[in-house]
């Protein structure tokens, strides 16, 4: 038979992740460029909503388990609803480069971002990048 402070240890343990997830409630969420994020939900999400899939995009692991992946530089945000159409989750989400390990380089309308971990080679570009770097030109 288990110790009372066996079970008492697991009720604060549940406990303790209740609180965790309602303290990042507001927070905002971050992932880095090209690279997952998992977001663990408290119950089964039903419905998700992202403000901009261009900067993120979002895949469903299981009922409770999403993975962010940065597509684009920004901001946007995350809606994640249950089954009756309540919030679980209503965050901002900003997509960002994750060290300074990367350089960009202007020469007038031509832009080349470099990878710098550790020796500086041509980085991979995604979709928004290229239209980003478009746009500048184009107003350049």
């Amino acid at each position: 038979m288990a110790k009372p402070s066996f079970f008492l240890g697991l009720a604060l343990a549940a406990a303790l992740s209740t609180v965790g997830v309602s303290a990042q409630a507001g927070s905002g969420i971050d992932v880095v460029l090209n690279q997952a994020k998992i977001v663990k939900l408290a119950r089964s999400a039903d419905t998700i909503v992202l403000g901009n899939p261009a900067i993120v995009d979002a895949s469903v692991q299981d009922s409770t388990t999403i993975v962010l992946t940065g597509k684009g530089f920004g901001v946007t945000n995350l809606v994640v609803l249950d089954e009756s159409g309540a919030a679980i989750i209503d965050e901002q989400v900003s997509v960002s480069r994750g060290t300074a390990s990367s350089v960009r380089i202007y020469r007038r309308a031509d832009i080349q971002t470099l990878s710098c971990t550790p020796y500086c080679e041509s980085s991979y570009k995604t979709d928004a990048e290229r239209a980003s770097e478009a746009e500048m030109r184009a107003t350049q």
